[in-house]
């Protein structure tokens, strides 16, 4: 990531922070109080992505990878799938490990 890049996802952040309306002239104003030279198309960027996407759900889900585990959905008897049945996610058991005192003799004793 680009120190551009950087600067203005902090001015975002502080913005949104403190409750302030994301534009790019008020990002371009807090870049250039931090004496960041950035290009001028970032601001409006990132003042546009704050337009489409709730900042908030960008930050809590910034670990998450960003694309999920596709679904698969169970044929109906009948062959079709059946549109208003939910998904139904398996849970698969993971294998216990064995701990010390399953093998007769402790690493401690």
């Amino acid at each position: 990531m680009s120190t551009a890049e950087l600067a203005c996802s902090y001015a975002a952040m502080i913005l949104h922070d403190d409750g302030i309306a994301i534009t790019s002239e008020k990002i371009a104003a807090l870049v250039r109080s931090a004496n960041v030279a950035v290009e001028s198309y970032w601001p409006s960027l990132f003042a546009k992505l704050a337009e489409k996407r709730s900042l908030e759900d960008l930050i809590l889900n910034a670990g998450s990878g960003g694309c999920s585990a596709p679904v698969t959905v169970a044929a109906a008897p009948g062959g079709a799938a059946s549109a208003a049945a939910p998904a139904v996610e398996e849970k698969k058991e993971e294998p216990k490990e064995e701990s010390d005192d399953d093998m007769g003799f402790s690493l401690f004793d």
